[in-house]
């Protein structure tokens, strides 16, 4: 079962940004308290939304974070995929799938064009799990970010 998260899903969801973070190498990385999210998807103007994914038991078992972005090419919404993840013992149920499938849904129903996301080029299992959904790869497309110091840096008057 797929539905929205609710402010209660936050503990679980901070837990699984964690797990996610973890598998991908990057836990030292992670910033985030359960407040942050609190603030981010509950607050008084929510940046971000989630999906939680259940097994037949009710124990949440993924999630997927989302937030609206927006194509000046096509002059609407679409939705961009933060992170999706599925518990590694639930994987392969398809929770995965129904939580993308839920945004693609969400996508057709509010007339967004888009659902985007990035995957490390290391990660061939979800390479091939999107391939298989029929995504594409943006090849022509290179991510640019600045953080910390450079974002400082460039942000000072």
């Amino acid at each position: 079962m797929i539905r929205a998260a609710v402010p209660a899903d936050v503990p679980v969801i901070h837990a699984m940004v964690r797990d996610l973070a973890e598998y991908e190498k990057a836990l030292h990385e992670v910033r985030a308290t359960e407040e942050h999210l609190r603030e981010a998807l509950f607050g008084e103007r929510p940046a971000a939304y989630a999906h939680i994914a259940e097994d037949e038991s009710g124990e949440p078992v993924g999630f997927a974070l989302w937030f609206l972005n927006f194509s000046t090419w096509r002059g609407v919404h679409g939705i961009y995929l933060e992170d999706l993840y599925v518990r590694p013992e639930a994987r392969g149920g398809g929770h995965g799938k129904a939580l993308l499938r839920e945004l693609a849904r969400i996508c057709v129903e509010r007339g967004y064009e888009r659902l985007e996301w990035s995957v490390l080029n290391w990660n061939t299992p979800s390479i091939n799990f999107y391939k298989s959904l029929g995504a594409r790869p943006q090849d022509e497309w290179t991510v640019h970010r600045l953080t910390d110091e450079a974002l400082a840096e460039l942000g000072r008057p």
